[in-house]
């Protein structure tokens, strides 16, 4: 069982920045392809980004390249998301998934992410 937990959400001002992690248990971190989503109240659960087993390949959804980066550190099983140049429209929970799967891109759609994380609030105010 592998269990995902966020932290570094929190309350920023609109042009602000925040680093979200992600810890993993379990040894089984570096076999996973990584995301994040978010989802704000009233929608569907949005992609974020991706990144691949090693850290060589990421995908982002098109309102966060430029603003967002998603890292990972294999050796500490922890995910990272830095969030510079934040709009009031970023605000929502943000989960982290794994995808233990062994297809060769990046799932952007939630199906092939079998873990979740509970979720960190995030909030931008203008």
């Amino acid at each position: 069982q592998v269990q995902l937990v966020e932290s570094g959400g929190g309350l920023v001002q609109a042009g602000g920045s925040l680093r979200l992690s992600c810890a993993s248990s379990g040894r089984a971190f570096g076999r996973f392809r990584m995301a994040w989503f978010r989802q704000a109240p009233g929608k569907e659960r949005e992609f974020v980004a991706a990144i691949s087993r090693v850290g060589g390949t990421t995908s982002y959804a098109d309102s966060m390249k430029g603003r967002f980066t998603i890292s990972r550190d294999n050796d500490k099983d922890t995910l990272y998301l830095q969030m510079n140049s934040l709009k009031p429209e970023d605000t929502a929970v943000y989960y982290c998934a794994a995808d233990p799967t062994l297809a060769p891109a990046l799932a952007t759609s939630t199906t092939p992410y079998t873990y979740w994380g509970q979720g960190t609030q995030v909030t931008v105010s203008s």
